[in-house]
């Protein structure tokens, strides 16, 4: 409990420190960043784009689908919301409209498929909490605040910003419903949708190579798919924090009601 706590104290001094930061001067040091690396012809910075919401999007599939599973005591009938969003993603791709549609559409078979396979004896009812963890946080992040603040927020995005940048605007003001959506960054929402997959790491000891993987592959995704939105131009800095840290903060709090209590 102590060493959650901790991190959440770590968590909240380090938003509230870049925060302010980013927002003193009317926002100088959030432009500014956004100035020095902004390359809308970034090779890995437009692979965050392309590819940076998929697998989030594969996650809540198979968090959702075990779940809703979970409560069916028959294996078999367990797997019956896996079908369905397989179905789903069939329909995806079968009516796309674009290349994220046929991805999204990807993202609903491909591991839904490979993880109904290797979960088929296996009793999904025991993957509830994690998995309602995971759809929690996927309902309270990126659907609620992320797609209810973009819309009233109406920040406009660096790379929609006029010549001498006399458009920009600091995080703190929120513009009304521009049509504009910069803040906050729904991708690095979806980045950091594998943070609950750090629970499950715990029963490993530190020095494993299965949780030091784990653990750098989950952060550096996040890390990866939020700094790529700015390089791009799609984001400021400030626009990625705040996403960081509401995931960061809604996770710590559903381990502590459902792991921390129950131990």
């Amino acid at each position: 409990m102590k060493t959650i706590n901790k991190t959440l104290i770590i968590a909240i001094v380090v938003w509230i420190i870049l925060a302010i930061i980013f927002g003193i001067y009317d926002g100088i040091y959030d432009l500014s960043i956004s100035i020095a690396v902004v390359d809308e012809s970034s090779n890995w910075g437009n692979f965050g784009a392309d590819y940076g919401e998929p697998p989030g999007y594969a996650l809540i599939a198979i968090a959702l689908a075990t779940f809703l599973g979970g409560f069916f005591k028959n294996l078999h009938l367990q797997k019956i919301p896996a079908y369905i969003s397989i179905f789903a993603g069939v329909l995806f791709i079968l009516f796309a409209g674009d290349n994220t549609d046929i991805l999204t559409g990807l993202g609903l078979i491909v591991p839904i498929i490979f993880y109904v396979v290797i979960t088929w004896n296996k009793d999904w009812s025991t993957y509830r909490t994690i998995s309602g963890i995971i759809s929690l946080l996927a309902i309270i992040h990126p659907l609620l605040f992320v797609q209810l603040v973009k819309v009233f927020w109406g920040r406009i995005r660096f790379r929609d910003l006029s010549p001498g940048f006399a458009d920009f605007t600091p995080w703190f003001i929120p513009q009304g419903i521009t049509g504009n959506q910069s803040f906050p960054s729904g991708h690095a929402s979806m980045g950091w949708m594998f943070l609950p997959l750090l629970i499950p790491l715990r029963k490993w000891q530190w020095k494993s190579p299965i949780r030091i993987l784990g653990t750098i592959l989950i952060i550096g995704w996040g890390f990866f798919v939020g700094l790529s939105r700015i390089v791009v131009g799609a984001h400021y800095a400030s626009d990625v924090l705040f996403s960081t840290f509401v995931s960061i903060l809604v996770t710590i709090l559903l381990y502590k009601k459902y792991y921390l209590k129950q131990e």
